[in-house]
């Protein structure tokens, strides 16, 4: 109670001034390059959504009736409506950007809809499959939370949070007066549907992925000054996740990565609302430890959704899951808020990685449709959404994200006025009455040019990339060179008394280096400036890649031939000095050639390419690297390694990994007295009453259970049952070989014979003791 009091006190006074400001986002208009282009693209696919397709679970929910039957995939398997919340944001973001009024009345349709099913439910909005009981049982304190469900529901609050950052935008972005009397009237819903709760069941509550409702629940402080929503950002705010980070304690390892980011930016948020250190704290060591530890070259990070462990990389490499597409989302939005604060180039440098190598990458330049997991794996592909098929989160974040190039290119802080990013655009500063223009072919060429078109006295501030050399920034005022104070990773600072037309050119030139795994393993990217280089390949010459993802449940994860590791191009040198011999090609901007250096299939007509740039094929990120002498010894080893995995992947017929959300939800996890968690040899899943998971047998090959068990648990006893029928009765070894073991288990043929190719795995506890904990789960043939 004394902190809370504290928080309040530290709130009235004022919370921490930020040291700069956002423009408007229509204040900033893209003129030109590969960011327009996007934005371009992504106002198609937004307008080809169909609004009362996604307004469908809110007013089936509401009891109203549907217009139209809502979109499948995610939108009708328990996330329903969550795509809706997405749309408003992206809507209410990309009218700013432009001005399009015919966005504005799509927004303006929306609003208005959801409007009749939020008077119909009393204050609640949402598409929840049976919500209003379900919350009912929440209020009375009637609730369960697992990782990814609450009470069996997929992720509510996660979803709820898509609907309420809708509504805000749309009153931020667009004005939407409506929106935010609707954001306020779900606020108090949230209010009385939390209010009995203790500050125990609240904090179990969020073990379940909430999105960043501790950030929007702190906005609605700052809109209405009342403390009553700040007590309730406060309570959204997850301890077991706080506190470490506080402590400057990385305990991330085995964590869902894209649950911890939006409670990160809740906890930045309320740090400058409150002046409140300990969030502010926990926000800055994240952001470093995530960047800095736990983020690969595109600026994206995780495997298989979870952030692993920080001093092995190899599933980066091994996994076809590789960084999911909101993460980097999220991450952009921490990093802005981080840079408000406290101007660091590193924040800006970031924005710029991350934006041209992973953002821009995960839209298809001709569909526009959205990549969920850009895979590290070398010789793998990415698959693409469709507009009216996908309703992926990475298809809702990815919406917005196209829809706000403009967010970052400057910033200013009194008569400072920050120029972040090298991209072709106009600023209207209208506080100041100043306008400029900047003119650039970046990255193609290592330059820009900025006008300013007002006559103003103020201070323009240059970034001078990390990825610079020092002394290669070259500054000339209207023709004359300027010297100039700073080095890589500062801002150089040009005050004057500007007068209209006053043109400021800036040389940034480029040069081509390599960044080793984070892990220092033997896998390399190249970068030329801030920009991966990646290269297309094939696994055989008439391969026909299906890049465009189905609509079924796991449909965004590439499915096709996964490459075996050692057919792959490598690097060989004999030093690990080998970016000269990667040389640009003659009149191709920002292609590569490495001849002598790459060996492998077509290694002599390989080409290294802007990463962005490059769509429907397999390619190389991240590079073997090898000694001749070693070469063959790699290989080999590689080889084995692999081919022990496709062996086992051959043998599989179907799996579950444990504790893990997409798979959990994709086999029908259901459970009593369930747990999950990570430890230090991997994610479990366990129960003091069952567990169970749905398997699919659809060629009816099976033959046997292979489970994954830790020494640690060992004594534990319960019943393993398939499709209800007692198959053995398990006692975990003590004497185990190894900390994590298998046991397979054969499965009867009578139980086989009448599956109708579904097996319902259950994990009964004994009386007394406790079923699991479960590491790995496979349907063997």
């Amino acid at each position: 109670m004394k902190r809370l009091a504290a928080i309040f006190l530290l709130a009235a006074l004022g919370g921490q001034a930020l040291a700069a400001e956002r423009f408007p986002l229509s204040s900033v208009r893209l003129t030109g390059g590969p960011f327009l282009a996007a934005q371009d693209t992504n106002l198609r696919y937004l307008m080809a959504l169909e609004p009362d397709k996604l307004l469908a679970p809110f007013r089936r929910e509401a009891g109203l009736p549907q217009k139209l039957e809502s979109y499948g995939n995610w939108e009708s398997s328990g996330l329903d409506g969550h795509m809706g919340g997405h749309y408003l944001s992206a809507l209410a973001l990309m009218y700013a950007s432009t001005g399009d009024k015919e966005v504005l009345g799509r927004l303006e349709y929306m609003i208005a809809e959801l409007k009749k099913c939020q008077q119909a439910n009393g204050g609640y909005l949402g598409g929840i499959p049976g919500g209003a009981q379900a919350w009912k049982d929440v209020a009375a304190g009637k609730l369960h939370a697992d990782n990814f469900s609450v009470n069996g529901k997929w992720v509510p609050w996660y979803n709820l949070h898509k609907t309420y950052a809708g509504l805000r935008d749309a009153w931020r972005y667009a004005g939407s007066e409506d929106a935010r009397a609707m954001l306020l009237a779900a606020s108090d819903w949230a209010l009385q549907v939390t209010s009995k709760l203790t500050g125990e069941q609240m904090q179990a509550t969020l073990r379940s992925e909430h999105g960043g409702m501790n950030e929007i629940f702190a906005d609605v402080y700052e809109m209405t000054g009342d403390t009553k929503y700040l007590e309730l950002a406060l309570k959204f705010s997850h301890q077991a996740i706080l506190d470490p980070l506080a402590q400057k304690q990385d305990r991330l390892g085995g964590l869902h990565a894209n649950t911890q980011i939006p409670k990160v930016i809740g906890f930045q948020r309320i740090g400058e609302l409150t002046g409140e250190r300990t969030y502010s704290d926990a926000a800055s060591y994240f952001w470093t430890t995530v960047r800095e530890r736990r983020t690969v070259a595109i600026g994206g990070n995780s495997v298989k959704e979870h952030f692993h462990d920080e001093k092995d990389f190899s599933p980066m490499v091994n996994e076809v899951e590789g960084p999911e597409t909101c993460n980097t989302y999220n991450m952009l939005r921490l990093t802005e808020m981080l840079f408000m604060k406290d101007q660091q180039v590193r924040y800006a440098d970031y924005t710029e990685r991350a934006l041209y190598n992973h953002i821009l990458s995960s839209q298809h330049p001709r569909t526009g449709g959205f990549v969920y997991f850009t895979p590290m794996r070398p010789n793998h592909y990415r698959v693409y959404s469709e507009v009216d098929k996908a309703m992926w989160c990475c298809v809702g974040s990815g919406i917005e994200s196209q829809s706000k190039h403009g967010e970052f290119i400057y910033a200013h802080d009194g008569d400072e006025l920050y120029v972040n990013l090298f991209v072709p655009s106009t600023l209207d500063w209208r506080a100041k009455g100043v306008r400029v223009t900047q003119a650039t072919s970046f990255p193609d060429e290592g330059s820009t040019r900025l006008k300013v078109e007002s006559n103003a006295t103020f201070t323009m501030k240059l970034r001078y990339p990390g990825w610079m050399a020092k002394g290669g920034m070259k500054v000339r005022i209207n023709g004359k060179p300027v010297r100039i104070q700073g080095t890589p990773g500062t801002y150089v600072s040009l005050r004057r008394a500007w007068k209209s037309g006053d043109t400021v050119d800036v040389s940034l030139p480029m040069t081509t280096r390599l960044e080793q795994m984070p892990d220092k393993s033997d896998y390399y990217a190249v970068l030329h400036g801030p920009i991966v280089l990646a290269a297309k390949t094939q696994l055989f010459a008439d391969e026909k890649l299906n890049v465009m993802a189905d609509d079924s449940r796991m449909g965004h994860i590439a499915q096709g031939q996964v490459c075996p590791q050692e057919a792959a191009p490598l690097f060989v040198s004999d030093t690990r000095n080998f970016a000269n011999k990667i040389r640009p090609v003659k009149g191709q901007p920002l292609t590569f050639a490495a001849s002598g250096l790459v060996r492998g299939k077509g290694a002599e007509t390989i080409r290294l390419i802007p990463f962005y740039r490059l769509h429907d094929s397999r390619y190389m990120i991240y590079w073997p690297y090898s000694t001749p002498g070693n070469l063959a010894g790699r290989l080999a080893e590689t080889a084995r390694i692999d081919a022990e995995r496709q062996a086992l992947d051959a043998q599989t017929i179907d799996q579950v990994a444990p504790g893990e959300q997409q798979p959990e939800s994709d086999h029908a996890f259901a459970g009593e007295g369930a747990d999950a968690g990570v430890a230090p040899a991997g994610r479990w899943r366990h129960a003091t009453g069952w567990f169970s998971y749905t398997l699919n047998d659809p060629q009816r090959e099976a033959r046997s259970l292979r489970l994954s068990f830790a020494r640690g648990d060992a004594g534990r006893s319960f019943d393993l049952l398939v499709n209800g029928e007692l198959v053995e009765q398990v006692t975990l070894d003590a004497g185990a070989p190894s900390e994590i073991y298998t046991r397979d288990v054969a499965i009867p043929a009578a139980v086989l014979e009448k599956s109708g190719g579904k097996l319902a795995v259950m994990f009964r506890a004994k009386p007394g003791s406790i079923a699991g904990g479960l590491y790995g789960l496979r349907l063997m043939r």
